[in-house]
């Protein structure tokens, strides 16, 4: 079957590949993968004809073995395809799993698994393998409505504290220099800091000052000030019609003043502006319906189905690193929401 992989080294053709697709996000590009792969980064690519579809992934050692699974990016990717997927022929889709899975043998690679795109339907290919898990809801504002009636649809308390802030002496300005990029830099680590974060959640200077300067995507970092004073930033990534909530951030003594919620109201102006359809804010913690999904919820009545991809190629082999791994593991009373299981955590 017709298949090829690009690779980090490959830059112009992941660019290309890309960039002719009916439709991406920022998740599934070159820079993004770049920036903080945490393994080895590729596009899978099946081709028939005109046609493909491209699987960007990332490729990992599982510790003690000779085997290796396949996970994304931190957000929401999964395929993409130079056509609407649901003009895919059913030949096409059977060749397309025979494919995909061969090659996972062929190299070792046990199982996938991959967040979805809540705004890209890409159900045609995922149901052609099965393995789609629901795993909660995300919140978005649609930019197709006046200013008016977005705020219609805000919570009370978030059109109040909205409001109350404005009044007072507040502007905004869009991190590009370096002093600007560092003034967000300390507001995000204090925020993370304050709430136990784990590692991964901490990126440096030159992680957002590319986020900032791609060529692939529109990066922003949206400062807020208040008497002259940087309280709250958020990284919004704008790509195609969607803008994308990436990492949001208050200084700690400012938390009172809710000016997170300000930057998000603001930034559906500017994406009106733009031409922007999407604003969209994220779900809860792992999908869950959390403290952090109530508050994005109280922007928006409007939700999308946050899904999960999860096969396994190698059942046997998965089956006994699960049960190698979880002799070890204390408190697992999450084991069958955990997925690949091998990797849950022993603290």
């Amino acid at each position: 079957m017709p298949h090829k992989i690009i690779t980090l080294s490959q830059k112009e053709e992941w660019l290309a590949c890309v960039n002719n697709c009916f439709t991406y996000d920022f998740y599934h590009t070159w820079l993004y993968h770049s920036i903080d792969p945490g393994g080895e980064a590729m596009l899978y690519v099946y081709s028939e004809d005109d046609v493909f579809v491209a699987f960007p992934l990332i490729k990992r050692d599982i510790p003690d073995s000779r085997y290796y699974d396949f996970t994304s990016v931190y957000g929401y990717a999964g395929p993409i395809s130079n056509v609407k997927f649901n003009t895919l022929t059913e030949s096409f889709l059977t060749n397309l799993k025979k494919s995909l899975l061969g090659y996972m043998k062929q190299e070792n690679i046990i199982c996938l698994f991959s967040r979805l795109h809540p705004l890209i339907d890409q159900s045609a290919v995922t149901e052609k393998f099965g393995g789609k898990i629901a795993n909660g809801k995300t919140v978005f504002i649609p930019l197709d409505k006046t200013i008016e009636s977005q705020r219609l649809g805000y919570r009370n308390n978030h059109l109040r504290d909205i409001n109350s802030l404005r009044g007072k002496n507040i502007s905004f300005k869009e991190a590009l220099a370096d002093n600007d990029i560092e003034e967000f830099v300390i507001i995000y680590t204090e925020n993370m800091k304050r709430i136990n974060a784990s590692d991964e959640y901490f990126f440096n200077h030159q992680y957002f000052k590319q986020l900032v300067h791609s060529n692939e995507f529109t990066g922003q970092i949206l400062l807020l000030y208040l008497d002259e004073i940087p309280i709250a930033g958020c990284v919004f990534i704008y790509t195609n019609e969607i803008i994308q909530v990436h990492l949001i951030a208050t200084k700690t003594e400012f938390l009172h003043e809710s000016p997170t919620k300000v930057l998000i109201d603001e930034v559906s102006y500017i994406g009106r502006a733009r031409g922007m359809r999407y604003l969209h804010l994220g779900g809860g913690v792992g999908g869950k319906n959390d403290p952090l999904f109530y508050w994005k919820a109280g922007f928006s009545p409007c939700y999308l189905m946050f899904e999960t991809w999860r096969i396994i190629n190698d059942l046997v082999t998965y089956n006994q690193l699960c049960y190698d791994h979880l002799e070890l593991v204390d408190n697992a009373d999450d084991k069958n929401d955990y997925f690949p299981l091998y990797r849950k955590s022993l603290v």
